[in-house]
């Protein structure tokens, strides 16, 4: 599976960045604080795209400073900051105060700006987006008074359609995201979490006696449960996914079957972590939702790799692969690094236990 190629897409007006905020971090933001990176040899180039809930003014200079962090490590000609809400215009009522109304969030904005001045980096725009209408923050024309505003453009921006012709799907917002792998629940947890369980103390006891013989019958295993999400497969069974989420533990057969992202199976690959992320009683849940993250990132889809691993981690605080893949995520790691470090990790597969 080849590394996804960006559309190249021209976004020269304040417009532009803004309707194409979902495409490039993959759902509807709300109630946000983005930065967006540009660079290349035109300096207007889209590198990366960083967000953050918006914050309240305690934590604003702390969160400022992650999100320049995040953007620095692109060295960027300079960047756009914009803030999605709701929240209504605010009023100076102190004494002797200015009563007109004032654009909502500015002090975040200003908290973001200081902190990317600290690296170094310009700021070319301040925009807000509310309602489908935007802002500049620093503009003095009629338009960007508060209460007025200027529409986003109509039709389909052009972001839009190319990232459709790549085959990429914009959630609604983060909770969607987080929906596609929400935990079973009521029976079908009771059943899954019994299967599982019977089958860990029964193979566990075969990986005492030959770890090496175990670990290549739960590759076995593995592979056909793969098959069985490709083209024409249907829905795995318990005991299968049970099976699954066994070699999972064993370190050695996860990190070969990193490598299944890289390849045609890819597809098949990141529906069966999808699966058994769903269907798996916790702690158990942590190494799959670590697998799905790796292959969203790699297909381009930073939103639902840090859906995952926030997953994995919630599940196993201290799971050293997810945490080791959140520090790169946040770090804007670009696919194509992800590619060169699985690659280097799944070279010699069959080095990863004896042959015997």
């Amino acid at each position: 599976m080849d590394d996804p190629t960006p559309p190249l897409v021209r976004l020269s007006e304040p417009a532009d960045v803004l309707s194409a905020l979902p495409y490039l971090i993959g759902f509807h933001p709300q109630e946000s604080v983005v930065v967006v990176a540009l660079g290349g040899d035109t300096g207007n180039r889209v590198c990366l795209t960083a967000r953050a809930d918006l914050p309240d003014r305690a934590t604003s200079p702390e969160v400022a400073r992650d999100l320049a962090r995040r953007v620095a490590t692109e060295d960027p000609a300079g960047v756009v900051v914009a803030v999605v809400t709701a929240s209504p215009d605010e009023h100076d009522r102190r004494p002797g105060g200015d009563p007109r109304a004032g654009l909502p969030h500015r002090g975040v904005v200003h908290d973001v700006v200081a902190a990317l001045a600290d690296e170094g980096i310009p700021v070319r725009d301040a925009l807000l987006l509310r309602g489908g209408r935007w802002w500049s923050y620093d503009c003095p024309e009629p338009c960007c008074v508060p209460g007025a505003g200027t529409a986003l453009p109509g039709g389909v921006p052009a972001l839009a359609a190319a990232s459709v012709a790549a085959g990429q799907v914009v959630a609604r917002d983060r909770g969607e995201l987080e929906g596609r792998i929400a935990p079973v629940d009521g029976a079908a947890r009771a059943a899954m979490e019994a299967v599982t369980w019977r089958l860990v103390d029964r193979r566990a006891h075969a990986a005492r006696e030959d770890p090496d013989a175990e670990a290549r019958r739960s590759w076995d295993a593995l592979l056909a449960a793969l098959r069985r999400c490709g083209p024409g497969g249907s829905r795995l069974p318990d005991r299968q996914v049970a099976g699954v989420l066994w070699a999972l533990a064993d370190v050695r057969v996860r990190d070969r079957a990193l490598g299944l992202a890289l390849g045609e199976d890819a597809p098949a690959a990141e529906l069966l972590w999808t699966e058994c992320t769903r269907r798996a009683p916790a702690p158990l849940d942590a190494a799959p939702a670590t697998l799905l993250a790796v292959s969203a990132w790699l297909r381009g889809d930073g939103a639902m790799a840090g859906v995952a691993l926030q997953r994995a981690l919630d599940s196993r605080p201290t799971y050293r692969l997810a945490q080791l893949l959140a520090e790169g995520l946040a770090a804007c790691l670009p696919p194509r690094e992800l590619r060169t470090l699985v690659t280097t990790v799944t070279a010699d597969p069959d080095a990863l236990w004896a042959a015997g």
